[in-house]
């Protein structure tokens, strides 16, 4: 596991956000879901869903998340996700959302991520930071900064839902994550849709001749698997796997690997 960085651990090294967010006022939870390998048939990584406490949707959380407290929940969402994971006893990536409009100054609100880490013993190099494509950002050049930043603490970086906005391209072009997640849009029925046949084969040269490894998130059919597979996309994600486990690791049916 990377070293934890002593230079944050001092109390007065506290940016804007923590000084004065305001307390959440309500709790939450997770569901995790994984994301697989065709290749070998394994788990790559487990994404964190935020879910209400008796496992509600995700909306009956998000609505409840405004400018006066985004900052604190994109922190309880970062720590909480890595100690359920750790309950769970996670060994594959884990990857979570975060809100770069809660993100003031990333070296020092990332300083609760990485005691998370440390008091549960969970590598830094097995976490993955994803943040939406088509999330409004105040500061565009403030989220690729972010991204840097992550990076240089042993984090992979990765940008979801590529191809739902419209800056996907631009942002691919100031930075290069270690990932990115096809807009589900894109995928759906994509075995038999010729327009977004080429769509997806152009962004997975595009990205081969980059260094960033594409995911397919949203599958639901053997037919978009094997279109995929075809593609070179071999990181999966969809109910055709398996649907988000509240509180649990999912378990993936030998179906979902048949040829």
């Amino acid at each position: 596991m990377t070293d934890f960085p002593t230079s944050l651990t001092s109390p007065d090294q506290r940016c804007v956000g923590c000084q004065q967010s305001e307390p959440l006022g309500f709790d939450f939870a997770f569901a995790y879901q994984p994301i697989v390998d065709l290749r070998d048939h394994s788990i790559f990584a487990h994404e964190a869903l935020v879910r209400g406490t008796q496992g509600e949707g995700a909306m009956s959380v998000l609505s409840q998340v405004n400018a006066s407290n985004r900052y604190r929940f994109d922190q309880r969402c970062r720590t909480q996700a890595i100690a359920g994971a750790a309950a769970l006893g996670m060994q594959t990536h884990l990857s979570i959302n975060f809100m770069p409009n809660a993100v003031y100054r990333p070296e020092l609100c990332i300083r609760s991520t990485l005691e998370a880490a440390r008091a549960h013993n969970f590598p830094l190099n097995q976490l993955i930071f994803e943040t939406l494509e088509s999330e409004h950002v105040d500061n565009y050049r403030h989220l690729t900064n972010i991204l840097r930043e992550y990076r240089e603490f042993g984090f992979k970086t990765a940008i979801d839902d590529f191809g739902a906005g419209y800056s996907g391209l631009n942002l691919l072009a100031d930075f290069q994550p270690d990932l990115i997640k096809l807009d589900m849009a894109l995928i759906r029925d994509v075995d038999q849709d010729r327009v977004r046949q080429v769509i997806v084969q152009g962004i997975v040269t595009i990205c081969e001749q980059l260094g960033v490894t594409v995911i397919a998130e949203g599958i639901e059919s053997a037919g978009e698997r094997d279109f995929l597979s075809d593609c070179g996309i071999f990181l999966m994600q969809g109910y055709w796997f398996a649907k988000p486990a509240f509180k649990a690791l999912a378990e993936v049916p030998p179906h979902a690997w048949a040829n």
